[in-house]
C-alpha cells in the first residue's frame, strides 16, 4: 500500500486573511464550506465573488480536480465536474490534482477517499475538539491503494450507478411526501371549515 502523496499533489486553500469581502464584480469566485454537501455536489450558483489581494499566484480550480474538506465533523472529498469561472478555494479545503502521467481516475480519488478505511484514518488523525480538521501532512500520508485503470473504471461506474439510484429514491420519497402534505392539508382543511 502507498501513500497518497505518491499520486496526488495537495494544494492548500487560497491564502485569505481576512474575512473574504463579496465584490459583485471581482475576479474570481470562492468555494466555502457552504457550497458543498457530499450528496449534491457544488452548488455553483451561490458562491460568493471577490478580489484576490494576496501575493500569491491563485491555483485556478478545474474540471476532474477534487477538493477535500478539512475541517469539520465530515471529511470528504468531491469531484469537481465542471468549473464555471475563475475558482480558488477556501482554505477550509484542500486542493487535489493526480500528477502528471499518473495512471489514477479523480473520480476513484474522491471514491476511495470517502470509504470507511480512509474515513477511519481521517477521524483518528483529526484534530482539534471544537473544530476538528485534517492537517496536510497526514491527508499526503493517508494509505492508498492504485489498482489497474480498468478496475478504477468499473468501481466508478458502479458508484455513479449507486448514487443515481440513491437521488431516485430520494426523489421519490420527496414527492410522495409532497403529494400526502397536499392530501393532508385538503381533508384537515375541509375538516377545520366544517367545524366552523
Amino acid at each position: 500500500m502507498s501513500k497518497l502523496s505518491e499520486y496526488v499533489e495537495v494544494i492548500p486553500g487560497y491564502p485569505f486573511r481576512e474575512r473574504i469581502l463579496e465584490s459583485p464584480d471581482g475576479d474570481a469566485r470562492v468555494l466555502q464550506m457552504k457550497d458543498v454537501d457530499p450528496s449534491s455536489g457544488v452548488a455553483w450558483g451561490g458562491l460568493l465573488k471577490t478580489n484576490l489581494k494576496g501575493r500569491r499566484k491563485p491555483d485556478w480550480l478545474r474540471a476532474d480536480d477534487v477538493v477535500f474538506l478539512l475541517r469539520g465533523n465530515r471529511n470528504f472529498a468531491l469531484i469537481l465536474k465542471d468549473v464555471p469561472g475563475p475558482t480558488v478555494i477556501s482554505p477550509h479545503f484542500f486542493h487535489l490534482r493526480v500528477g502528471k502521467q499518473v495512471p489514477l481516475l479523480p473520480d476513484f480519488l474522491a471514491w476511495q477517499i470517502n470509504q470507511e478505511h480512509a474515513q477511519r484514518y481521517l477521524e483518528m488523525s483529526a484534530e482539534g475538539t471544537v473544530q476538528r480538521s485534517i492537517r496536510r501532512g497526514v491527508l499526503e500520508g493517508m494509505p492508498f491503494v492504485l489498482p489497474p485503470i480498468q478496475e478504477q473504471e468499473l468501481i466508478v461506474r458502479l458508484a455513479q450507478a449507486a448514487k443515481s439510484e440513491a437521488d431516485t429514491y430520494r426523489n421519490l420519497i420527496a414527492n410522495r411526501e409532497q403529494m400526502l402534505r397536499a392530501v393532508a392539508s385538503k381533508i384537515l382543511g375541509q375538516d377545520n371549515s366544517t367545524r366552523r
